[in-house]
C-alpha cells in the first residue's frame, strides 16, 4: 500500500512540475531570436523509439514510428498550427477554396528545391497525386492506404473516389478537384501521408513495387531513401538506427540539431537506463513505471494531450460474435478503470466512445455499456454462449503510445473476460512479427488489442477507418452505418455534423462492434540538456523546433 500511494504522490508531483515547465500536451516555447539562432546547426541529439519504422514512404504506411522519421525529411502542402491545431502553410502559402466547395487552389512557396537538388513547384505537387490516385489493387492489398481512408477510391474505381484530379495553373499554382465536399480535406492535408516527395527520387526509387526487404518490412528502394523538403535530410537506415542531418538549404529555422538519431529500445525499461546513462537524450511512450526514476532523477516528462484511443476488437467473422448481445456483453464485462490505473499515465480517463472529447462530434452521454458483470451474464445466457474458445491476440515486446504494457492489459482484460464466463484463449503475437497485420486482416481472431492514434483534428480521422466500410479487423457489414460515416463527413461543420457524429456515436454503442476502454495521455521523457520539446497531439513534433540550453 505504502508503494501505491507513494506512486500516486510521484505521479502528482510530476504533472505539477510538468504544469510548472510549460510540459502539459501544449507546444513548447518558441525559440527567442538571438545570434545563436542564426549559428547553423552543431548538435548531436539521439532519441529512443519503442519501435522501428515499417518503411519511410509515408504514402504507404500509417506507423507512428515511420512518420515520425518522415516528418523530418518530408514536407506536405501544409501543416498543423503549434498553437490552435488549424491547418497552417507549408509548401503552401495560401490557399482558397471555391464557392461550390468542390475545388481548393493553392499557391506553393517559390525557390525551394528537394534534397536532391531538383525543384518544387506545381508539377510535383501533381505528381504526387497522380501516383497516390493510381496505386494498384495489387500495392493496396491487405491494408487500408491513407489515400483511401481519406478519398475512399483510386483510380480503378474513379467513380467512386472522393478526388477528381490535380491540375497545374502554373509553376507556383495548383488546383485540387473534387468529386463531393469533403470538410476534413485541409485538416488530411497536414499528414505525413500527403507529404510532397521528389517525383525524381520516386521514379529512381521505384516507390509503388516493393520488391526490398528492410528489417521485417517489404518495401520499395525509395522507401529506403526518402527524400523531401524538411529540415533534415535521410542520411542512412540501419539495424540499429535511422540516421538524418539537418539540410543546409531547408527554407524555414534549421534549430539547432546538425545530426539527429532514432534508436529502437522496446523495453520501456531499457529506454529508462538510456536515459539515466546519458547514451540517449530523450525518448517516447514513458510508462507509469518509468515515472518514479523519472522524476527522482529530475527528467523532464513532457505530456500531450490525449488524442488516441485504445480499444478492443471483436472480429465478426467469428460466428458467436455475430450476435449483438455477446458483443454487448463483452462491453458490460471490462471495468475500465481497472485496466487504466495501474497501466496508463495519470490523466488518462475512460472512453466510452472512439472519438475524442475536444473533437465536434465528442457526445458527452457515450452511450457505451458500463461495467456490469451480472448483465453480462445474463447477455451471454441469451445469446446461447455455451463455452466456445475465444482467441484473444495480444502483441508482445513493443509500446505503443495508445498501449503502454500489452502485456498487463491482456491479463487484466482476460480475467475480467474469464470471470463472467468466457473461455479465453490467449494468442501472443510479436509485434515485429506482424502483430498488426494479423488482427487487422481477415482470419479467426476473435479478440484484440489495438488503438488509433488520431492524425488531424475531425472526427472523421476516427470513425472512417474504422467503421466506414467493411474491414478484416472488424469483418462486420452495415450498411446504414456506412451511409451516415460517408454523409456526415461531406456535411459543412455546425450544429447538424455535430448531431450527425453524435448519432454515429450512439449506434456504436448499440452495436458495440468494437469496446473503447481509455483516452490515454502519452508522454516523451527528455534530459537535461533539452531546454524545450514541441509536443503535438497529433505527433507534429519536428526536431529543428527542439531547443537545447547552450550553458
Amino acid at each position: 500500500m505504502a508503494r501505491s500511494i507513494r506512486r500516486r504522490d510521484l505521479l502528482q508531483a510530476a504533472a505539477v512540475a510538468a504544469l510548472l515547465t510549460g510540459c502539459t500536451g501544449a507546444p513548447g516555447p518558441k525559440p527567442a531570436p538571438s545570434s545563436s539562432a542564426d549559428a547553423p546547426p552543431s548538435a548531436s541529439f539521439r532519441f529512443a523509439t519503442p519501435a522501428p519504422p515499417r518503411g519511410l514512404d509515408p504514402a504507404v504506411t500509417t506507423d507512428i514510428e515511420s512518420w515520425r522519421i518522415t516528418r523530418q525529411v518530408l514536407e506536405g502542402l501544409l501543416t498543423t498550427d503549434p498553437e490552435t491545431g488549424a491547418p497552417a502553410p507549408s509548401l503552401a502559402t495560401k490557399w482558397s477554396q471555391s464557392s461550390d466547395l468542390l475545388s481548393y487552389t493553392f499557391t506553393l512557396r517559390e525557390g525551394i528545391r528537394f534534397h536532391d537538388g531538383t525543384p518544387f513547384t506545381a508539377a510535383a505537387v501533381k505528381a504526387n497525386f497522380d501516383r497516390w490516385f493510381a496505386f494498384t489493387p495489387a500495392l493496396r492489398a491487405g491494408r487500408i492506404l491513407p489515400f483511401t481512408a481519406v478519398f475512399k477510391a483510386h483510380a480503378d474505381a474513379a467513380q467512386l473516389s472522393v478526388y477528381k484530379g490535380c491540375t497545374v495553373l502554373s509553376d507556383t499554382q495548383v488546383r485540387i478537384d473534387l468529386t463531393q465536399p469533403l470538410t476534413s480535406f485541409l485538416q488530411a492535408l497536414t499528414t505525413p501521408a500527403f507529404a510532397i516527395s521528389s517525383p525524381a527520387a520516386l521514379t529512381a526509387g521505384t516507390a509503388d513495387v516493393e520488391d526490398q526487404s528492410a528489417f521485417g518490412s517489404k518495401v520499395s528502394r525509395y522507401a529506403m531513401q526518402p527524400v523531401g523538403t524538411g529540415p533534415f535530410r535521410f542520411k542512412e537506415w540501419t539495424q540499429d538506427r535511422v540516421l538524418v542531418e539537418s539540410s543546409p538549404d531547408y527554407w524555414g529555422p534549421r534549430g539547432q540539431i546538425a545530426q539527429l538519431s532514432f534508436v529502437v529500445f522496446d523495453q520501456a525499461q531499457s529506454r529508462l537506463q538510456a536515459l539515466v546513462d546519458g547514451r540517449i537524450d530523450g525518448y517516447d511512450a514513458v510508462t507509469l513505471d518509468n515515472i518514479e526514476t523519472l522524476v527522482r532523477k529530475g527528467f523532464q516528462v513532457v505530456r500531450r494531450d490525449p488524442f488516441s484511443v485504445m480499444y478492443l476488437g471483436m472480429n465478426q467473422a467469428v460466428p458467436f460474435l455475430q450476435n449483438e448481445k455477446a458483443r454487448l456483453a463483452i462491453a458490460s464485462a471490462i471495468n475500465r478503470d481497472a485496466v487504466i490505473r495501474p497501466f496508463f499515465l495519470e490523466d488518462t480517463k475512460p472512453a466510452a466512445q472512439f472519438v475524442p472529447p475536444k473533437l465536434n462530434g465528442f457526445n458527452q452521454a457515450g452511450g457505451f455499456p458500463s461495467y456490469d458483470p451480472e448483465k453480462a451474464k445474463r447477455l451471454l445466457a441469451e445469446a446461447g454462449y455455451h463455452g466456445e474458445e475465444l482467441k484473444f491476440c495480444y502483441p508482445l515486446d513493443v509500446t505503443r503510445l495508445y498501449l503502454p504494457s500489452p502485456e498487463k492489459v491482456f491479463a487484466e482484460l482476460s480475467a475480467q473476460l474469464i470471470r463472467v464466463g468466457l473461455n479465453i484463449k490467449p494468442v501472443p503475437v510479436e509485434w515485429s512479427d506482424g502483430y498488426l497485420q494479423k488482427v487487422t486482416a481477415p482470419g479467426d481472431h476473435a479478440l484484440h488489442l489495438l488503438g488509433r492514434y488520431g492524425t488531424y483534428a475531425d472526427p472523421d480521422d476516427f470513425l472512417s477507418p474504422l467503421f466506414g466500410s467493411k474491414t478484416g479487423e472488424f469483418g462486420f457489414f452495415d450498411a446504414p452505418l456506412f451511409s451516415k460515416i460517408e454523409r456526415a463527413r461531406g456535411l459543412p461543420e455546425g450544429s447538424d455534423r455535430t448531431q450527425a457524429y453524435q448519432t454515429i456515436n450512439a449506434q456504436l454503442a448499440g452495436s458495440a462492434p468494437a469496446v473503447p476502454i481509455a483516452f490515454p495521455i502519452s508522454a516523451v521523457a527528455v534530459s537535461s540538456r533539452v531546454d524545450s520539446y514541441p509536443t503535438s497531439p497529433v505527433l507534429n513534433e519536428t526536431f529543428n523546433r527542439v531547443t537545447l540550453k547552450t550553458s
